[in-house]
């Protein structure tokens, strides 16, 4: 750790090794989930599902998420957040190469089930951690988390994409990957993943509803984060469907998007300093549908890679600056944080499996033009959220 002065005389400690090893958690969350987005099609396509049995597969790990991630915000004050993140870190590690394995739908429905507990409840304990670094920290540094976090997902696709090139099958494509994910956790574990501070006392549910205050930024928490998951479990499996190239080209929406996504995100302190957080909020937006439109509209190879750039640069730092403004609207910053970010994650979860239902229906591309819709309400909605969540 590193010992800095402030002005007034004193010192404090920044936790330098523990900001590290939390790093490698995002990163290494990150490319799973990466190197999961680009295997859907061929699991899809191995298991002959139509776009509803999708979903509802999807559905599954929306759902294992949503039971895990309130019995994960018990998890720190028994064990302590580093701790914690340790441990489900270990069980992402476990149920990351599972749906490989699955040879029908309800298989596949029971082990995305366990790989999106294990997912949701390491997303609540992370970031929980990550929250409890920044405090010390005594500076913002969310968004270096998220950027790590978007960077393992580019890497995880475009590895994903790299494998598929080459041959290998999906139990390969995802062991593979899983290989340097637990390398990674288990560093990050003996390295500094360990408590800062006094632990927090458990609450009788681990969960808390956002309130009237913070309502409108979680409900944009919730489309944010809606329109990244469903970018991350929907856009390989959409230009699969339109373009008549190779397999492996179908992941570079995703890839566009996570890359775009990673460095935004390095300098998203410096944007929200020199436009400010409502235009940042509000030009993001307006940028994310008019990506989402062009794909929609026009899928191609290129306009592929443009269109999704587009939303990740859009996206990039919405969400940290919702979080940031959610902070300021509670007498305590974390309690904001947190009712936003579960809303958000909330979002990231059930969006795929929603658009998977709507295009069981409608079609994909026009249950994908729901996510045009949601951007169009952050463009127009969000300045004066993140206004109002000020403290003034």
């Amino acid at each position: 750790m590193k010992v800095l002065a402030n002005p007034a005389g004193t010192s404090f400690t920044k936790p330098l090794k523990e900001r590290v090893a939390t790093l490698g958690v995002f990163l290494a969350n990150g490319f799973g989930i990466g190197a999961w987005a680009v295997e859907v099609p061929r699991i899809k396509e191995s298991l002959s599902l139509s776009d509803t049995s999708l979903g509802i597969a999807l559905f599954a790990f929306a759902l294992g998420a949503i039971i895990a991630m309130p019995l994960a915000g018990q998890l720190a004050p028994r064990f302590g957040s580093g701790r914690a993140t340790a441990l489900l870190g270990a069980a992402f590690v476990i149920a990351l190469p599972l749906p490989a394995f699955a040879p029908n739908l309800a298989t596949l429905c029971i082990v995305l089930l366990a790989l999106g507990a294990a997912n949701g409840a390491l997303d609540v304990s992370m970031n929980g951690h990550a929250s409890t670094i920044e405090t010390q920290w005594k500076s913002p540094i969310m968004s270096s988390f998220h950027a790590a976090w978007s960077a393992g997902g580019l890497l995880g696709a475009a590895t994903g994409a790299m494998l598929q090139k080459n041959g290998i099958g999906v139990i390969g494509a995802l062991a593979l990957p899983d290989v340097f994910i637990a390398v990674l956790m288990a560093a990050a574990a003996m390295l500094a993943l360990r408590d800062l501070g006094p632990r927090a006392a458990a609450s009788s549910s681990g969960f808390a509803l956002p309130n009237a205050k913070v309502m409108k930024l979680a409900l944009l928490a919730f489309l944010c984060m809606m329109v990244e998951g469903a970018v991350a479990d929907w856009s390989a499996v959409y230009l699969r469907a339109t373009l008549t190239e190779a397999a492996s080209v179908a992941a570079v929406g995703y890839s566009a998007f996570a890359f775009s996504m990673a460095a935004c995100r390095i300098v998203g302190d410096v944007s929200v300093r020199r436009f400010g957080s409502n235009k940042v909020v509000g030009f993001g937006g307006l940028l994310a549908a008019a990506g989402l439109a062009l794909v929609l509209s026009l899928p191609t190879v290129l306009t592929a890679c443009v269109g999704f750039a587009m939303v990740g640069v859009g996206l990039a730092n919405i969400v940290p600056v919702i979080f940031s403004a959610a902070g300021r609207s509670t007498d305590t910053p974390a309690v904001g944080v947190s009712m936003a970010a579960t809303a958000g994650y909330a979002g990231f979860l059930v969006g795929p499996p929603l658009i998977g239902l709507g295009a069981g229906l409608l079609g994909l591309r026009v249950a994908l033009c729901v996510l045009v819709v949601a951007t169009m309400v952050v463009c127009l909605t969000g300045g004066k959220a993140v206004r109002g969540g000020s403290a003034g």
